[in-house]
């Protein structure tokens, strides 16, 4: 077994070079002896490989003595939502998000919407696998099957206000993956015209990837908006937890607007409560929090902190650079399409185009993340901490540099040998000036 598999947050491989059908089987089994678990559920992406793949994590958690309960498609905040509202030990899902197509991978949760991460599992997992200490249970495991759909969208509809919602023009790009098959679902009772482009579920990603984070994944979702007429673009990575916003000019909007927008509406109906927000969201997240009586709380990028995080601290919501949107209302999951719905609302209540919403949140200039590979990460990074020693710092993920007009951080990847560059400066000649500075120093 390729132990590069086991990541901090997840499981995530080449299928079937790394990930095949005997690893999943195996996968499986661990996940079960791990955490000693009787009745589990798991769930899969649309990957053209996830049906087998899951085939084989259930033959392993059947091995290993557990029940399993089949959950069909579905998206990762649904597997989150299902182990805060129901008595199952543990769950997965079958998916690698918005990876390429040979990709899959497993994300596992246990009751109570808690992730298992690496420290809090997964690598005990692998090191069980790679013992060879595997054990067959004296009575197999049972199976079932079982639809979540009708209560996963009664869920969300329940945690905005519905009425609220106007007869808007939406266009959801699903990038080929699950996100279209839920909205419709989630969005039924709404009176909203929901255009799908991509939206036929397509494990080979014909048109683009699942990855909205990547500008050009963008194109066809703001030509369609424009074309359309619509009020609002939603564009979905392939697991349908991640959500990238575009306005009804065809412009996309950062995940620190989104974020600073949903913040305030929730500080709204929760005031004082704590917001929570990772190290590479912009300025204004900060600022939009403070403004409206809320407690914000930076922290490390990654789901699995950021969602224990929120319990530690009692989080109300928090936002990533990513798309990554998370609401305790949803035992802690990250929820494109719970995000979309608070957006919907907050577009009808005010009655203003998102532009015009969003325009007096765009305050700053941000370079988005730019990798560039780097062998020597450690080394490079203290080459960057003593040429910037002037700057206020943090090494909370990385190392992060703040002045008073412009700001950095420069973090190594979990997974591949790249330092992640993020820039922000008070102006734009001020951003392409530093940005190209820090590239320089880094790529040297």
């Amino acid at each position: 077994m390729d132990d590069s598999i086991f990541k901090a947050y997840d499981v995530r491989g080449v299928y079937p070079e790394t990930i095949d059908e005997e690893i999943a089987q195996k996968i499986g089994q661990a996940f079960v002896m791990q955490f000693n678990l009787k009745k589990v559920a798991f769930g899969r992406d649309g990957r053209l490989s996830s049906p087998q793949i899951e085939k084989a994590l259930t033959e392993g958690a059947k091995k290993a003595g557990a029940d399993v309960t089949h959950l069909g498609i579905i998206s990762t905040d649904m597997i989150y939502f299902l182990s805060g509202s129901d008595d199952f030990d543990g769950l997965a899902i079958v998916t690698a998000s918005h990876n390429p197509k040979d990709n899959n991978g497993f994300k596992f949760i246990l009751k109570g919407a808690k992730a298992v991460s690496g420290d809090e599992g997964l690598f005990n997992m692998r090191d069980l696998i790679n013992s060879n200490n595997l054990k067959e249970a004296e009575k197999i495991g049972m199976e079932n099957s079982r639809e979540i759909y009708n209560e996963y969208a009664e869920k969300l509809n329940s945690l905005v206000d519905i009425s609220k919602i106007k007869p808007l023009k939406v266009v959801l790009d699903a990038g080929s993956g699950v996100a279209y098959f839920i909205a419709q679902k989630v969005f039924k009772n709404l009176p909203i015209k929901l255009i799908p482009l991509c939206g036929e579920i397509d494990g080979n990603f014909p048109y683009h990837q699942p990855s909205p984070i990547e500008d050009k994944n963008l194109v066809d979702i703001k030509k369609k908006v424009v074309e359309e007429e619509a009020d609002l673009g939603l564009a979905f990575d392939g697991d349908g937890d991640r959500v990238f916003l575009i306005d009804e000019k065809g412009e996309n909007l950062s995940s620190t607007i989104t974020t600073a927008m949903i913040a305030k509406r929730m500080l709204k109906r929760h005031p004082g409560s704590r917001i929570l927000y990772n190290l590479l969201c912009g300025w204004v997240v900060k600022e939009t929090i403070q403004k409206n009586g809320g407690v914000p709380e930076v922290t490390k990028v990654g789901h699995s902190l950021i969602k224990t995080k929120m319990r530690k601290e009692d989080g109300l919501f928090a936002g990533e650079h990513s798309g990554h949107y998370y609401f305790k209302d949803l035992y802690y999951a990250d929820s494109g399409m719970l995000a979309s719905l608070v957006i919907m609302e907050l577009i009808s209540e005010e009655g203003k185009p998102l532009s015009e919403i969003a325009h007096k949140y765009n305050k700053y200039f941000l370079s988005g993340e730019i990798n560039s590979e780097v062998k020597n990460q450690e080394g490079k990074i203290e080459e960057i901490k003593n040429k910037y020693k002037d700057g206020q710092q943090s090494e909370l993920d990385g190392i992060s540099v703040e002045y008073t007009d412009w700001r950095f951080n420069v973090r190594p990847s979990n997974t591949e040998p790249l330092l992640r560059l993020n820039v922000e400066a008070k102006s734009k000649e001020l951003l392409e000036q530093k940005k190209d500075e820090l590239l320089a120093l880094i790529r040297a």
